[in-house]
């Protein structure tokens, strides 16, 4: 699903995983990490050129992805929060002069391209500033913004997300049905929900 235009897509992987007590990309799922399960769906959303932020760990990461089509970049300052990973991400994409950049993370595996290009498919479509996953009571990553918003993406700071972005925008945001994000994995006690989940 190439477009004309290119779609860039950030793939954040910087946390230090601290509820989890060790590196959540790491975890095995479905015969790879969680992170590999990831960085597969991202490339094949169609999305290009795509981008692997890294923070706590580095080098780990980056083998993870071995063989895929991703550059990674790695954000110094990652331990601000996720506003960083967001600009150092953003910052690595520009030369492409994407129309658009769509946020995920690493620790939502019921992702599935299908849904990242419903994402990028409904942006285009509708010109809207944002396209957000909608699960639960939120409107969240995985999203697309457009490139109009690029400015106040690179004006988050600290802890702040897309998710703050998002809010500010809400009267706006095109929404696409994603109950399954109702379930990351940033505790044990969700690693195991995952697994159990699988198993039935």
């Amino acid at each position: 699903m190439q477009t004309a235009t290119p779609v860039a897509l950030l793939l954040l992987a910087a946390g230090a995983s601290t509820r989890m007590g060790q590196p959540k990309q790491l975890l095995p799922y479905r015969g790879r990490t969680l992170l590999r399960h990831a960085a597969k769906t991202a490339v094949a959303s169609g999305c290009a050129p795509i981008v692997l932020v890294t923070g706590a760990l580095h080098e780990a990461l980056v083998a993870e992805v071995a063989g895929l089509p991703i550059q990674d970049v790695h954000n110094p300052d990652w331990e601000t929060g996720m506003a960083s990973s967001i600009r150092a991400g953003l910052a690595a994409v520009q030369a492409a002069q994407p129309c658009a950049v769509l946020i995920m993370l690493s620790d939502q595996p019921h992702l599935t391209p299908e849904l990242l290009q419903t994402l990028v498919q409904r942006q285009q479509q509708s010109g809207a500033p944002i396209v957000a996953a909608a699960y639960g009571d939120t409107l969240g990553v995985p999203a697309v913004f457009a490139d109009k918003v690029f400015p106040e993406l690179l004006k988050l700071q600290g802890q702040a997300g897309a998710g703050r972005l998002i809010a500010a925008y809400s009267e706006t945001v095109e929404q696409v049905p994603f109950p399954a994000g109702l379930l990351d994995v940033d505790t044990p006690a969700q690693y195991a929900a995952l697994l159990d989940g699988d198993a039935a």
